[in-house]
């Protein structure tokens, strides 16, 4: 290889896109970012019903915590279902572009995205359900 003596003068046609530094690769991290948040609202209905839950939530979490400690807890449930449910968003688009055909590592790929899902949504009723209890069962139970 060469070396171009245009090289400094010309530096940014040389430069992939994939090696931005600084500012430019946080702005276009940022910009993936939202269009992987884009993609999810239009083709995943979970992801949207489970975003319009949590719009309806978040504000009857501040009703619903007792401390500041509850309401970060009954928030971080709330984006623990959403990271989850991008994460097996993902892992099923990702499975699918390999095909329909019947495959038992693809099935099982799908299977575990959807029992994080699951987990997930196993944690966030817990604890909501304790910060209920806590907050508004406890205090009617004679000591």
């Amino acid at each position: 290889m060469q070396f171009d003596p245009d090289y400094f003068k010309n530096w940014s046609k040389y430069r992939t896109p994939l090696k931005l530094d600084g500012l430019r690769r946080i702005i276009s991290a940022t910009r993936y970012s939202l269009q992987g948040l884009q993609a999810a609202w239009r083709y995943e209905e979970s992801f949207r019903q489970e975003v319009v839950a949590i719009a309806v939530l978040i504000p009857v979490s501040i009703y619903v915590a007792g401390s500041v400690l509850q309401w970060l807890w009954l928030i971080l449930s709330c984006v623990m279902v959403v990271i989850t449910e991008l994460l097996n968003s993902a892992i099923e688009a990702a499975v699918d572009r390999w095909g329909d055909e019947e495959n038992e590592l693809i099935g099982r790929a799908k299977d575990l995205g959807s029992a994080s899902v699951f987990v997930s949504l196993v944690f966030f009723f817990l604890v909501w359900g304790m910060t209920i209890v806590d907050q508004f069962v406890y205090d009617f139970w004679p000591t």
